[in-house]
């Protein structure tokens, strides 16, 4: 693909946030049409099920790894030199961000990427949360939470000044990868066919990890064009809704990645709803859920910014390259999701999306 024209014409930094808008309207509109979401699938697994919900989100994790290992295999995505895998990673921020984040997203019925899908499609609550997670993430980035956040995450770091590469530290072949998400979406696939999910709603679910693997290609394309530094980056949710909040509150921020992402998810999950009549707004049902999703979305913005990355960020793009502290932090959001869904006695009641 010969993005120059592109970069010649409208510049280096417009290209990368429309490249973010690409990528968001696709994740928007797959995820929307799918309802993928890991705290639906953490709580479907804590109380004992093993149904559609961990179904879509295995097929959505196992999209994302079969992809963007097929690109790097060929040459179309550079998982090295990812921001994510080149700079050190950190354990211990991996497992408190990661149980904070998993115990947030629970308190507040949604995973911050589920959250502002849901708020494109009307639902206030959402609106409210992901105002909540923005500011919190943004505090955490580099307000009065950052000294916190950055003496946690020095106490056990990644050594050799890189993050893990699960594939290269297990000494496996350069193919693993690829076989491992295959195998994990042979399983999904069959999940799916025991719980008799249409196809339909199992494509849409695979578009949202190839939404995570188109967001690793267009930044790698450009990283190789571009005169000034790119970060190589996919799908996240933490610090591009930070970044995006303070672009429209501070006229000196520049187009990035990150601020045509969260622009083009709200987008394409806006034009899924209104296409498919789901547009609707909705509130809160009481001051326990309001005061739960408050505190919820202060956990997820201070615990995925710890993490390195949100339920996304960390558990599928992350993982998709096998960065060893996104699966940790992924683990931990399980552990943190189950806990919490343990705690307000939800053992044994249906999961609701």
């Amino acid at each position: 693909m010969d993005i120059v024209p592109l970069v010649d014409r409208i510049g280096e930094a417009p290209t990368a946030a429309l490249f973010g808008l690409i990528a968001g309207v696709t994740f928007g509109v797959a995820a929307q049409r799918s309802r993928f979401c890991l705290r639906a699938a953490t709580v479907e697994f804590a109380r004992g099920m093993m149904q559609d919900k961990i179904a879509v989100w295995l097929l959505t994790f196992s999209t994302a790894v079969v992809w963007v290992q097929a690109a790097h295999l060929l040459g179309f995505v550079d998982t090295t030199e990812a921001r994510m895998m080149a700079v050190p990673g950190s354990w211990s921020g991996a497992i408190i961000g990661g149980l904070l984040f998993g115990a947030g997203m629970v308190l507040a019925r949604g995973c911050s990427g589920r959250l502002l899908v849901l708020a494109a499609t009307g639902n206030l609550r959402s609106v409210v949360s992901g105002l909540i997670f923005a500011v919190v993430a943004q505090m955490s980035l580099k307000g009065w939470l950052a000294p916190v956040r950055d003496w946690i995450a020095g106490q056990w770091v990644t050594s050799g000044g890189r993050n893990v590469d699960l594939i290269a530290a297990a000494h496996l072949p350069e193919q693993a990868g690829l076989v491992i998400g295959l195998s994990i979406a042979l399983f999904a696939l069959d999940l799916s066919r025991r719980n008799n999910i249409g196809w339909t709603r199992l494509v849409f679910a695979s578009g949202v990890g190839f939404a995570v693997a188109l967001g690793w290609a267009l930044t790698t394309a450009l990283a190789r064009v571009a005169f000034e530094p790119v970060q190589i980056e996919s799908l996240t949710f933490t610090g591009p809704s930070a970044n995006t909040l303070m672009f429209f509150l501070d006229r000196t921020s520049i187009l990035e990645f990150d601020v045509g992402l969260v622009p083009g998810v709200v987008i394409g999950s806006f034009l899924a709803a209104l296409v498919n009549k789901e547009l609707k707004f909705q509130g809160f049902e009481g001051p326990t859920p309001m005061r739960n999703a408050m505190i919820g979305a202060a956990l997820m913005g201070f615990g995925g910014m710890l993490a390195g990355g949100c339920a996304i960020g960390a558990g599928v793009t992350g993982g998709s390259i096998f960065a060893g502290t996104a699966w940790l932090a992924l683990f931990c959001m399980w552990v943190g999701g189950m806990s919490m869904d343990w705690m307000l006695g939800g053992r044994g009641q249906p999961a609701t999306v």
